[in-house]
């Protein structure tokens, strides 16, 4: 009996041990299955848009007037009358009367060389006639030949001289009058006035300042670099403005009127000269029409340049050796060989190389190799997305397994 007990005891437990290893390995989950390790460097890109392109040269100035003058006195006297217009702001017309100095003794000077110029004609007159009588009582005398001096000639070109003279005063005269009346020499506006009504004013005294109206400019600089991009290094070019009215942007049009020639020996700059037709609009005729341009202002100008057919712009940071990374229908990396124009801040102008539509890489690849196989960010995200609901419903269904 006792040999029974000692062989049956380790029998049993052996056979618990048994069943108790199936039920636990029965409830045991089944190992999950690994995805696979996509190794495929993921890049971003973005669409290139070819199109043509007109280059334009940035630069900037002040608007100043083509004509300046400064007003003088040419005659003595005093101010005895004042246009309403000659203020400061004022806008006057070609030939319009700005001031007048008195004129009386002006007045008198004329009459008075006036009467002398009809004295100097009597006596010329006079003078050819006494010539007259003279050469008459010669011819009556045929044994010798007359002089100059008995035909009164010497007398007759005094008497003319006089009568020139006489001429001479009446037009000094005539223009002293003309001066006394201080007129716009042409449509301008009135900078300053230095003036006032009854003052006396000497020659070559300063009355005023005028600005004309009729044609503004701006003096851009250049760098000489960026003269190349300029059709004709910029003569003839259209030119647009952009400065502030009111608080507001407001654009007008301009065009190169000239260069200057030379460069700047402080700047190193060459300088080309915008001008602007009737900045104030003041010509119903003319085609400008809107905000008017006002002398003194600061604007930033861009001049158009050379057109270029098909040209896209790029990062500059993109660009090595002349080459752009592209990720080409095949989601291979391409290298494409570029034509840069020119370059613009952090951008660069291509003119070849680039089509309509090529997706350029724009991040960082570790090691690039021309040829190898790349995947997109968007893709890479829908692959993952793809692959964690196939490993959900894996797990769901086994769990069901296991529950069961």
């Amino acid at each position: 009996m006792a040999r029974k007990k000692q062989f049956i005891i380790p029998v049993a437990i052996l056979a618990v041990g048994f069943l108790a290893f199936v039920g636990f390995s029965s409830m045991k989950k089944p190992p999950e299955e690994k995805a696979e390790v996509d190794n495929t460097p993921i890049v971003a890109v973005e669409s290139i848009t070819v199109a043509a392109m007109t280059l334009e040269v940035s630069s900037y100035g002040v608007v100043t007037p083509k004509y300046e003058t400064t007003i003088v006195a040419q005659v003595n006297g005093e101010i005895v009358e004042l246009s309403d217009t000659f203020v400061r702001g004022g806008l006057v017309k070609k030939g319009q009367l700005l001031a007048r100095i008195d004129p009386n003794d002006y007045q008198a000077a004329l009459i008075e060389a006036e009467a002398n110029m009809a004295s100097a004609r009597a006596a010329l007159e006079k003078e050819v006639a006494q010539g007259k009588v003279a050469e008459s009582e010669w011819k009556q005398i045929t044994d010798t030949s007359p002089t100059e001096l008995s035909l009164r000639k010497p007398q007759l070109a005094q008497e003319l001289a006089r009568v020139k003279s006489a001429q001479a005063s009446v037009l000094r005269a005539k223009r002293n009058l003309q001066r006394t009346e201080i007129t716009a020499p042409y449509d301008a506006m009135i900078e300053s006035r230095d003036i006032g009504l009854g003052s006396y004013v000497g020659t070559g005294t300063q009355l005023g300042k005028l600005l004309g109206t009729a044609i503004a400019e701006v003096r851009l600089p250049v760098a000489d670099n960026q003269l190349q991009f300029l059709i004709n290094h910029g003569q003839q070019a259209k030119v647009n403005l952009v400065g502030s009215y009111a608080g507001k942007d407001i654009q007008w049009q301009a065009d190169i009127a000239r260069s200057e020639g030379v460069v700047d020996s402080k700047s190193r700059m060459s300088y080309l000269v915008a001008e602007i037709k009737d900045p104030y609009h003041l010509n119903s005729g003319t085609e400008n029409t809107g905000t008017p341009l006002r002398f003194g202002s600061y604007v930033q100008a861009n001049i158009l340049g050379k057109e270029i057919a098909s040209a896209s712009i790029v990062p500059r940071y993109l660009v090595n050796n002349n080459r752009i990374a592209i990720l080409d229908g095949e989601s291979k990396l391409h290298y494409a060989e570029i034509d840069i124009v020119r370059q613009q801040g952090g951008d660069v102008v291509v003119s070849n190389g680039l089509f309509d539509g090529d997706q350029m890489i724009v991040s960082a690849l570790d090691y690039p190799v021309n040829g190898m196989k790349l995947t997109l960010a968007g893709d890479e995200k829908e692959s993952t997305d793809k692959e964690s609901d196939e490993s959900a419903e894996t797990q769901v269904a086994n769990n069901e397994n296991g529950g069961e």
